[in-house]
């Protein structure tokens, strides 16, 4: 499938972007952009597609974006047809890393949500009181101007800072990279994105981490919520996504080109993960396209 670069006007007095989209439906393909994207949507549903995940959206719904992540809002058929009752609405705002200076995230105050950024090169919906908070502002930033805009930015910002109520979108094997982390989980993930295609066994990663298997397995479920083997499937699998999307291999060659040997397993776990085979997911992205 075929990813465009979509840019939104940007006003010439303005350093950062908040835009209200507002039509019969969302009319952006599958696209990406330089800037980190907000979009909160007030009306209509639909199918939402960031990196390798696809999910439902409806009204409320709110998810961040970090630069070049591929996404696309495709509004159910009552929309596209023209038959709601309704218009599709959403606000979105897009800001760039440096909008506030080149070292604007370097200082201080900001590295909370400097990690909260790196999460969002994965694409992040948020719930809970996080989503009703930044929600409120979203909804009155339309109608401010100057300093009351940047002000509510900032806002959203220590709100985003202080946050646990998110979930992460695409898998990690989708992205080209990840936050860094300590030298220790650094070291461990590049190891499992370069060789995520071979035999990676828990005994290997954990003399790579110098600590013995059952402490290793409980420091990295730890660190990131989840078991080093649903990590190391959640890695392929995305990476999987990736290449069922070109269309140019069959899907027994993207299960061996994955690291899986086996397409039963392969199967199963891309199955447990996207929660459809991978034919289904190869169809959902050209249905997409076409849209």
């Amino acid at each position: 499938m075929k990813t465009i670069e979509v840019r939104l006007p940007q006003e010439f007095d303005k350093s950062f972007i908040v835009f209200k989209e507002k039509g019969t439906y969302f009319p952006c393909p599958w696209h990406y952009h330089p800037e980190y994207e907000l979009v909160l949507v007030l009306k209509s549903t639909g199918t939402r597609m960031v990196g390798d995940h696809i999910g439902y959206f409806k009204p409320g719904d709110l998810v961040c974006m970090g630069p070049y992540l591929p996404h696309v809002w495709v509004n159910d058929p009552i929309y596209t047809k023209g038959e709601a009752d309704h218009e599709a609405e959403a606000i979105v705002i897009q800001f760039q890393a440096d909008f506030l200076g080149a070292d604007f995230l370097q200082i201080p105050e900001m590295e909370n949500i400097k990690n909260i950024l790196g999460l969002a090169s994965r694409g992040m919906a948020f719930t809970g009181k996080t989503k009703e908070k930044i929600t409120e502002l979203m909804k009155a930033m339309i109608h401010m101007n100057g300093i009351q805009r940047l002000s509510s930015l900032l806002s959203i910002f220590d709100i985003l800072s202080e946050n646990k109520d998110y979930q992460l979108l695409a898998s990690p094997g989708f992205i080209d990279s990840e936050p860094e982390g300590s030298d220790r989980l650094t070291k461990i993930k590049n190891h499992i994105l370069n060789n995520f295609d071979q035999e990676i066994t828990l005994s290997e990663i954990a003399s790579m981490a110098n600590m013995g298997v059952t402490t290793f397995c409980n420091y990295f479920k730890e660190q990131y919520r989840i078991t080093f083997i649903e990590y190391l499937n959640t890695v392929r699998i995305g990476h999987a996504c990736k290449l069922l999307a070109k269309e140019d291999m069959n899907i027994v060659e993207v299960a061996y080109a994955c690291g899986f040997n086996n397409l039963a397993n392969f199967n199963r776990q891309f199955k447990k993960l996207k929660k459809m085979t991978p034919s289904d997911f190869r169809k959902t992205v050209n249905i997409q396209e076409v849209a």
